[in-house]
């Protein structure tokens, strides 16, 4: 399926800028937009359609993003960014603990969301996460298996939760396997645009990977900081 055939579900309760990123999605050819205005409408919308990417605003009429950030995790893992006019460090840290996978602040330009949108799915077909399993591409750890083709974590034997953009996060660690990777080299490689001198978005992530391979995620063995330089996925050559 080609990256324009993508299912793609806008939330917000304001409909300019429903229409606002309607108009520029069908400018780029994207032809299978959604809408809600709500988050009860939202949650149908993404039960209905299974959307490959959600843009998802802070503040609803009938809840909050994050809230429902919650919620959608219990059906899916795809790929959420939020519109939000909050810039605190909190309101940025809640929004990656609920399950988000980016954010923009208001005011936008939309075009800087389509071209998020556009490095999401160019990345995630380029991973080969499909719904077919195979062992070519997958990655073993002792405890834990990252399996590219399957777009699956196993760990201790069982498949375990992992959303789009933590999962190609991990991906790339595995590709890099024993290297440092500075923070800048994994926000362009993994979310496709440049570094924004952000650190909290690489750090809830990897926080994020730690509390799934990890045997005790406050004492990484896996995953671990390489103090001033980076992170590095350690795996041993013994294995």
């Amino acid at each position: 399926m080609s990256m324009e055939n993508s299912k793609i579900l806008l939330v917000d309760d304001e409909r300019a800028i429903l229409q606002m990123l309607e108009m520029v999605l069908a400018k780029e050819k994207f032809t299978n937009v959604y809408t809600a205005t709500t988050g009860s409408e939202a949650l149908e919308m993404i039960k209905r359609h299974e959307p490959a990417f959600i843009v998802l605003d802070v503040m609803l009429p009938d809840t909050n993003g994050f809230e429902l950030c919650t919620k959608i995790r219990a059906y899916t893992d795809v790929h959420i960014l939020f519109l939000t006019a909050r810039v605190s460090d909190l309101d940025v840290l809640t929004g990656f603990e609920r399950g988000g996978d980016d954010y923009v602040t208001k005011p936008f330009n939309p075009l800087e969301i389509v071209a998020r949108m556009k490095a999401h799915l160019k990345r995630q077909q380029k991973s080969g996460v499909t719904t077919s399993v195979t062992n070519e591409n997958a990655h073993h750890f002792g405890n834990f298996i990252v399996d590219e083709d399957a777009g699956e974590l196993v760990v201790d034997g069982v498949v375990t939760s992992c959303p789009a953009q933590v999962f190609l996060l991990l991906v790339y660690f595995c590709k890099n396997v024993n290297r440092v990777l500075s923070k800048e080299q994994l926000f362009t490689a993994v979310w496709g645009y440049d570094y924004m001198a952000d650190d909290n978005t690489v750090m809830v992530h990897v926080r994020r990977i730690r509390e799934r391979i990890e045997p005790d995620p406050s004492r990484p063995v896996h995953l671990v900081t390489v103090r001033g330089l980076g992170y590095k996925l350690v795996k041993d050559s013994a294995r």
